[in-house]
This record gives C-alpha cells, sequence and structure tokens, in this order.
C-alpha cells in the first residue's frame, strides 16, 4: 500500500491506498506493524509511517494502553530514538513526537520527572552513537514536548496540570540551552537547534526572568548571520507571550539591549539587506506593542521607552518603497494604534502629560505615512509586476486607517496642518512641487474625511477652493482628487454653494476609461447626498451620463453604479422634468431591446439583454419620489411638494410591459434572463411600496404563466416581495393571493415528481411560505390550499443536504406551528403530522444536518413545545424508543435524558433549548468532549 502511495502514477490508486492505510493506522493492528516498520533495512518512507502510526495511537487512543505496558512502550521508543539518531531527520522527529506525547499522558502522575529523565538518558554514554547526534536528537525531542502540548488533545483540567509541571521542568531544560549556546566550539547547527528549541519553550508561558539569560545570549546571537533568523524568532516568542508583562524590570532591561541594535539596523538599510532590517524592526515592534501600557506606566523611565518609540518610528519611515524596496514598514502600523489606545486610556492628569511629549511624535509620524504613501515616479512604477502594484494598494489602505485612526488623538489640528501643507505646495511657484507629494497629501485628507465629520472642519471651503487649482497630470492623482471630492460629498450638502466647484471636475473625469471607478462613485456620492441642490445641473449631469453610457466607455458595474446615481438625481425633480429626463435616458435602450427581442437567443444577445435590464432596474433602485429613504434632518427643509399623479417609475413600466413579456416568451428557460426581468420588479417594488399598486394585477398575471411554464426561484422571490408589501390592502390583494395559490400548487406538483434538483426553488418556497404566515396567516384559511400536503413539503426540505433550505424550511416550521389554535386547517395537520415532523427534526439533530444548523432545529422543537406540549410529550417518547434513533452512539438512558429535559419546566426558555441540542447533537455525532467540541 505504501508503495502504492509514493509510486503509483494513477492518483486513483493513490487515493486507495490512502484510504486504506489510514484506516490500517487507526487499527489494533498497528501496534505490531509500526515496530516492524520502523526496521533499519527499510526506506525512510515507509519508516516514516511507521513512526506517524505510533503517534497516531499513542496520542488519540492512549486509553487503550494497559498501565502496565506504559515502561516497555517508554523504552522501546528510547531505543528506537537512539538508534535514529544518526538516521533519517523526518522520522527521528515522528519518534520524538511520539515520545512527547507519551510523556505529556503519562506526566506528572506515572512519569515525575519526564523531561530530567530525557536530558539524563541522553546525556549517558553510549558507545555507539556518537555524541553530536545524542545531542541533536535530545535537541529534537525537547523542541517538539512544548510543540506536541500546544496540538495535543489533552482535557481543559489536564492541560493547566501538564503546562505547569513542564514550566518547572524548563529548569531541566535552561541550563543545558545556555551551555550549548556559550561553548565555543558549539557547531552553528547545534547552535540554531538550541535557539529553536528555547523558541518553542517560551510559549509555555515560563516567566520572563527566567528565561533572561537565554534571551541576552539570543541578542548576541543576531550578530551571527547563520543563527540570524532564528534569534530573532527566538527573542519575538519569548518577548510576545502574554505572561511576559508581569515582569516589568526584566522588560526594561531589555529596552537597551533593542535600542543597541540600531547600529546593525542602519547598517542594513544602507546596504539593502532587507532580511535584517525586517528582523531588528520585529523585536523592536514585539517589545513596544506587547508592552506599551507596561512600560508607559513606569514614568521615570519615560525616555528610555520614547527612544524605543523613535526606534519604531524609524522602522516605520524606512527608506524605499513598499513593497519593493522594503516590506519592514508594514510591521509597525499596529504599534502606533496600541500606543495611542493606551496613552488615552489613562486618567486626565497622567494623559496631559504624555499627550505632551507624544502629540509631536504623532503628527512626525503622519508626515513619515504620507512620505512613504507617495507613489514611486512614473518610469520606476511602470516596472511593477500587478502583484507589486496590488501589495502597494493593500499598503496604502492600512496607512489611511491609520491616519483615521490618529485623528482621534490629534484632532482639527491634523486637518488644518494637512491643508497649511498643500496650500503652500499648490502656491509655490518658484519650487514646483511632484504630482506625487500632491497626491499623497490629498490622500491623507480623503482617508480622514471618509470616516470623520468633517462638517465642523474651517478648512474645507479652503480646500474646496484649492481643488481646481490641481493641475492633474496623471491616473493616480486624477483617482485621489475624485474620491477626496467624494469623500466631502455630504459636506457638500451641507454648503451646497461649493458644488459648482468641483462638479465639471467629475464630469469631465466622466468620460476617461481610467478613472472610471473614481468618477462614478464620486458622481453617485453626490446625486445621493445633494439631490435637491443639484436640480439646476441636471440637465448637464444627464447629457454627459448619456454620451458615456452610449460610448460605452465603462464596465458593467460602473454602468449600473451611474444609473443609480441619475437615480437619486432625477429623485429631486418635478414630475414632468423626470418623465422628460427618463423619455430621452431610456428610449435608445428600448429600441436596442425591441430589436434584440426579435432576434433568435444566442449567447451575444443573452448578455446585451442582461445589461439594458440591469440598467432599468439600477435606475429603478434609487429613483424614489416619495423620499422613503430621506432620513436626514436637514433635507427636510428642502423636501419637495408631494406629487399628484402616476409614479414616473409606473409610467415606464407600463409603456414597456409588454416588451418584457415578449422578451420573456423567447427566454423563459434562461434562469438569469427571468432573473434579470425579476429584479427590474423587485427593486421597483422595494422603492415605490404603495406606489406600485397599479402594476401589481398585471405583474401577478404575468409572474403566474412565467411560473407555470417553468418554475424559477426568482418569480417565488418576487411573489414573496409582494406578499409582504401588500398583504394588508384589501384592494389590490386578490390577484396576489391567486398568485400564491398558484405558485403553490404548481411547487407541489414539482414536489411530487422529485425537488430534489430544485433546492433554490425549495428554499425560496419556504421563505415565501413563513412571510405568508407572518404577514397573511389567513392565506391558509383558502380551500383550494391543500396545507397537509405543503407541511409534508416542509417536513421533506428538512432533510435537504444544502443548509439555507434547511435553514429557510425551520424558519417556515416556526411560523407555522404558533398558527395551530388561530387557523384551524393548520392545527389540525400539525396534530395528525406532527409526529412526522419531529421524526426529522431528531434525525437533524441526531446528525444528518449540518451543526451549524442546530439553532434552527431548537427553535422547532422550542415551537412544538409551546404549542402543542400534550402531543409533543407522547411523540418523543414514542420516537426514542426507536432502536438506533437518532444515532447508533448514545445510549437509552442519554435518550431519556435529553427528553426529560425537552420536557421540563426549561422548555420556556429558549437559550437553553438551544444548549440542550448543542449537548445532545454532540453526544449523538460522537464529539462530545472533544477540541471539535470545544470550537463549537
Amino acid at each position: 500500500a505504501l508503495h502504492q502511495l509514493y509510486y503509483d502514477p494513477n492518483i486513483e490508486n493513490k487515493n486507495l491506498a490512502q484510504k486504506w492505510l489510514m484506516q490500517a493506522q487507526v487499527s489494533p493492528q498497528a501496534w505490531h506493524f509500526s515496530w516492524l516498520l520502523l526496521n533499519m533495512d527499510k526506506v525512510p518512507e515507509i519508516q516514516y509511517f511507521g513512526a506517524s502510526a505510533l503517534h497516531i495511537k499513542i496520542s488519540r487512543y492512549w486509553n487503550d494502553i494497559p498501565a502496565d505496558q506504559y515502561e516497555s512502550l517508554k523504552s522501546q521508543l528510547f531505543t528506537h530514538i537512539t538508534r535514529f539518531a544518526s538516521g533519517s531527520k523526518i522520522v527521528l522527529t515522528r519518534l520524538c513526537v511520539a515520545l512527547a506525547s507519551l510523556a505529556l499522558s503519562m506526566m506528572p502522575e506515572a512519569w515525575p520527572c519526564a523531561v530530567a529523565d530525557m536530558v539524563r538518558m541522553f546525556q549517558a554514554e553510549d558507545s555507539n552513537v556518537d555524541g553530536q547526534a545524542r545531542c541533536l536528537a535530545l535537541l529534537e525531542l525537547l523542541t517538539v514536548l512544548p510543540e506536541e502540548f500546544q496540538t495535543s488533545r489533552l482535557p481543559q483540567y489536564r492541560k493547566g496540570q501538564v503546562r505547569s509541571v513542564l514550566a518547572q521542568e524548563c529548569g531541566s531544560v535552561f541550563p543545558l540551552l545556555e551551555q550549548l549556546l556559550q561553548q565555543q566550539d558549539s557547531p552553528g547547527f547545534i547552535k540554531q537547534k538550541v535557539l529553536k528549541c528555547f523558541s518553542s519553550w517560551v510559549q509555555l508561558e515560563i516567566p520572563l526572568m527566567d528565561c533572561e539569560n537565554l534571551i541576552q545570549a539570543a541578542f548576541t546571537s543576531l550578530q551571527d548571520p547563520e543563527l540570524f533568523d532564528t534569534a530573532v524568532e527566538a527573542v519575538v516568542n519569548a518577548i510576545s507571550q502574554p505572561d511576559a508583562q508581569r515582569y516589568v524590570n526584566t522588560l526594561l532591561k531589555l529596552i537597551p539591549t533593542v535600542l543597541g541594535l540600531q547600529e546593525q539596523l542602519r547598517q542594513a538599510v544602507q546596504s539593502g539587506d532587507m532580511e535584517t532590517s525586517h528582523g531588528i524592526c520585529r523585536i523592536a515592534v514585539a517589545l513596544g506593542e506587547n508592552h506599551s501600557r507596561a512600560l508607559l506606566d513606569q514614568v521615570e523611565h519615560w525616555q528610555s521607552f520614547l527612544a524605543l518609540v523613535n526606534m519604531i518610528m524609524f522602522c516605520t519611515g524606512i527608506p524605499g518603497h513598499y513593497p519593493v524596496n522594503e516590506t519592514t514598514s508594514s510591521l509597525t502600523l499596529t504599534f502606533w494604534y496600541t500606543l495611542q489606545d493606551d496613552i488615552l486610556s489613562f486618567e486626565p492628569d497622567k494623559q496631559a502629560v504624555y499627550q505632551q511629549v507624544y502629540r509631536p511624535v504623532y503628527f512626525q509620524l503622519v508626515d513619515v505615512l504620507l512620505h512613504k504613501a507617495q507613489f514611486p515616479s512614473d518610469e520606476e512604477y511602470g516596472f511593477w509586476s500587478s502583484d507589486e502594484k496590488e501589495q502597494f494598494r493593500i499598503y496604502r489602505v492600512d496607512i489611511s486607517d491609520t491616519l483615521m485612526y490618529v485623528y482621534e488623538m490629534l484632532g482639527a489640528e491634523l486637518l488644518s496642518s494637512l491643508y497649511d501643507k498643500l496650500g503652500r505646495l499648490l502656491t509655490n511657484t518658484e519650487q514646483p512641487s511632484t504630482w506625487q507629494h500632491t497626491e499623497a497629501l490629498l490622500y491623507g485628507f480623503q482617508s480622514i474625511a471618509e470616516t470623520i465629520d468633517v462638517n465642523y472642519s474651517d478648512v474645507v471651503p479652503g480646500l474646496i477652493g484649492l481643488i481646481p487649482r490641481i493641475s492633474i497630470s496623471n491616473v493616480q492623482l486624477a483617482d485621489t482628487v475624485m474620491f477626496t471630492i467624494g469623500a466631502l460629498s455630504e459636506w457638500l450638502a451641507d454648503h451646497p454653494v461649493m458644488i459648482n466647484n468641483v462638479l465639471p471636475l467629475v464630469l469631465q473625469a466622466l468620460g476617461n476609461p481610467e478613472l472610471s471607478i473614481s468618477s462614478v462613485s464620486t458622481l453617485k456620492k453626490i446625486c445621493r447626498e445633494c439631490k435637491y441642490d443639484l436640480p439646476p445641473y441636471a440637465a448637464n449631469i444627464v447629457a454627459v451620463s448619456q454620451e458615456v453610457l452610449m460610448k460605452q466607455i465603462h464596465k458593467t458595474s460602473q454602468c449600473m453604479w451611474l444609473m443609480q446615481a441619475l437615480g437619486f438625481l432625477l429623485s429631486a425633480l418635478q414630475v414632468e422634468e423626470i418623465l422628460k429626463n427618463l423619455h430621452s435616458l431610456i428610449t435608445p435602450y428600448i429600441q436596442q431591446l425591441e430589436k434584440l427581442a426579435d432576434e433568435t437567443p444566442n449567447p451575444s444577445n443573452k448578455l446585451a439583454i442582461i445589461h439594458i435590464l440591469g440598467l432599468l432596474s439600477n435606475l429603478f433602485t434609487t429613483l424614489d419620489i416619495s423620499h422613503h429613504d430621506d432620513d436626514h434632518e436637514s433635507t427636510e427643509v428642502k423636501k419637495l411638494p408631494v406629487q399628484q399623479g402616476p409614479n414616473p417609475v409606473v409610467v415606464v413600466l407600463q409603456q414597456v410591459f409588454q416588451l418584457i413579456q415578449k422578451v420573456l416568451s423567447k427566454w423563459l428557460n434562461d434562469a438569469q434572463v427571468v432573473e434579470s426581468v425579476c429584479a427590474i420588479f423587485e427593486k421597483s417594488v422595494k422603492t415605490l411600496l404603495d406606489d406600485f399598486a397599479p402594476m401589481v394585477p398585471q405583474l401577478c398575471e404575468m409572474l403566474g404563466q412565467m411560473y407555470s411554464t417553468i418554475p424559477q426561484a426568482s418569480a417565488i422571490d418576487l411573489t414573496r416581495q409582494l406578499v409582504h408589501i401588500f398583504a394588508h390592502e384589501p384592494a389590490h390583494f386578490p390577484p396576489i393571493k391567486a398568485l400564491f395559490l398558484l405558485v403553490t400548487s404548481v411547487t407541489l406538483t414539482l414536489f411530487q415528481q422529485g425537488p430534489r434538483d430544485h433546492p433554490d426553488i425549495v428554499d425560496s418556497f419556504m421563505q415565501l411560505l413563513a412571510q405568508a404566515l407572518k404577514r397573511k396567516p389567513d392565506l391558509f384559511l383558502c380551500s383550494n390550499l391543500d396545507v397537509k400536503a405543503v407541511f409534508q413539503c416542509g417536513v421533506l426540505s428538512l432533510k435537504f443536504p444544502e443548509a439555507p433550505t434547511v435553514k429557510a424550511s425551520c424558519g417556515f416550521f416556526t411560523e407555522l406551528l404558533p398558527r395551530c389554535g388561530e387557523i384551524a386547517p393548520v392545527g389540525q395537520v400539525v396534530h395528525e403530522n406532527g409526529k412526522v415532523l419531529l421524526q426529522a427534526v431528531l434525525e437533524g439533530v441526531g446528525g444528518q444536518a449540518s451543526r451549524s444548523l442546530m439553532d434552527h432545529f431548537a427553535e422547532i422543537l422550542f415551537a412544538l413545545n409551546k404549542h402543542c406540549f400534550s402531543y409533543l410529550s407522547i411523540w418523543i417518547k414514542e420516537a426514542m424508543q426507536q432502536d438506533v434513533f437518532p444515532s447508533a452512539r448514545v445510549s437509552p438512558e442519554q435518550k431519556e435524558t435529553f427528553s426529560q429535559q425537552i420536557l421540563s419546566r426549561e422548555r420556556v426558555n429558549k437559550r437553553r433549548v438551544k444548549e440542550m441540542v448543542k449537548e445532545f447533537t454532540l453526544l449523538c455525532r460522537g464529539l462530545h468532549g472533544t477540541e471539535y467540541a470545544a470550537d463549537y
């Protein structure tokens, strides 16, 4: 089997072999064959499998090992480790991991001084194996021991016990490690192993002062290029352990040691040695970020901590462009968040002192970050790969987030300082600035304005005045100008006289495909925020937008945004103006659609149809003359008089209705086209609400025809929307009721034919039923609604493998069960068939359904309990009497306990019912008390 796994070229044979081997590893025979596979005449791959099988048996099936065999197992492992000390490295490591696992399970009772014993065993002279190989084998064993502890499956109480035993045993390990590091004649690879071993041990929360000597030795090792990376790892791990902050004196001693690395850091930066500068920066940041609170508390040592902060500032501003010439600066950003949080968390007096010290530092940080955010020269940027450009984009987003955070510390003064710099830059005629410099300052402004309310800032008017003075010579600068204008759109809504300063720039940018995303998203923001002040500019905005749409300058998603922008814009006009603009905007598309409707369906005209339908639905998403979406107090004043007559969207929809029907008739088979048609009406219904009423009869008729011919989920979703909005409108509800009954009867037929291939339809149907019960329960009183069949479909849907469908079915029953009392047909069906529902729920809990759904199943049990308690107590007894139900893993006693819990007085507490179900499902799945349960 191993030969087949490693050497057979056929992938199916490999998979078969792997499956068989995985079963073999956990079989009782593994105890026997593992040792045979470890024979010295086997190849390493085969020996490795033997060692792995031993590790699996020891770590997962510990309880199968009789206590009287512990000692022989231990000595066999020691013998094999000694034997492999000069053999295959991968086999040696697996054997060490197996012995480590054994030690963790035995200590402290069955093997009190495990670690000291290991050290002693390997230090004993063994003539067959040379000292160096023994030393390496011991270091390997000591390194994997803490690692195995971190990933072990020990129960929680044992974990704490073993951790403290290990922490005490470091007294047997650290002196040996120190000795090996300090010996002049220790070879490099041994020192490397020692540092790795130390790295592994510090993660056991060993007191920092006990690590002091080894940390200093690791700092010394930083001078040796061969040991540099491993030493960095060791120092960072030691400093970063959460417990370290208790040892303030040790931390204070470490500051000068870290500061002592500055010369090595400067030389590394000068010679372009990125690895060294990266490593030293990691150490400085680890000390600063993990312990800033503890070190700030030592007020008398404020100068040494400030020196560390300045060292980290040097790392933030390290020369060169990220990520091409340096990768270090990004490591430092979270430090600045932590330091700021810690300063602002002090009581007022201490905070005032630290603000005085650190405000200048943070102003310097802003300059450094904006310098780092600058683009390289056009020529250099041209040589960057797309991956480097993307990393730089993400890096700038991180800088932007940091600046936004720093605003909390520096406040309005930060905006003033950015504005002054930008003003000086743009008005200085003697020294023309680079575009990169201008762009970075604007970018800083935009970062803050995007999330912070700048309405009270006195520098924004000046900034809006400066923007037109920027000579825009390239795409990156133009993009940032656009995004900055977008970030100020709310400010513009409060200062409408300034709109004309920037709107021409945005409209001009719309014609440039390279500025597609920035210009369209900025126009959309302006149209959304400032719509009541835009009527004077409306004709111009519509004309420019129409032109770019016709020229097909933008990609699909930007065209959709542009339509949303126009929807906002038109919402603020008078009805006749809206209709006039809609006519000129939509007519070309309607003509195109008429042409497409006559053609024979093919892939290219399908895309064109979906594009046009998408444009219409995006326009109707935001075109809202009733101003449902206005929640700004400031706009109340500007509200337009209530419009009379039909809604413009309805007028347009009625004009194109027949054309849409014609398109549909040809494309009924195509789910995407049907979805795009439904989207137009769904978006319109959501936006117009009651104003949509005139369209209801013809839309219901069309949906009914569509669904009867070829059922599609999008048609049910639209029906659900109509039920939701018009449920309480006696005048408009009859056609919706007829549609609901038709959709139900067609779907029931689908269930008879086999619904497994249509999980999306079943999902949408369950959501429709739940919505009907919520908004219009008396639909279930209709004589021609087969409540029993609907109930049975719900039970079937609970058994689907698709989680969203099961969730929707649970939602249906959670709405249905509370109606048992008020709707006679529902009560009758539940009382006659509820046992089948309970059976399906228990099967799901028993392991048939995904664990993520257990809360939803619990909701059904809770509702059954509340509304059919006397029935439930009989049903659950009967169900639980079945053998191996709901799972072979639960005993009759466990089933009885669960039944009693569910029927106990705690049944009225939904949270407790959910906990009971979680507990029981873990028992049913055999996961109770495992690490999986801990994540649950």
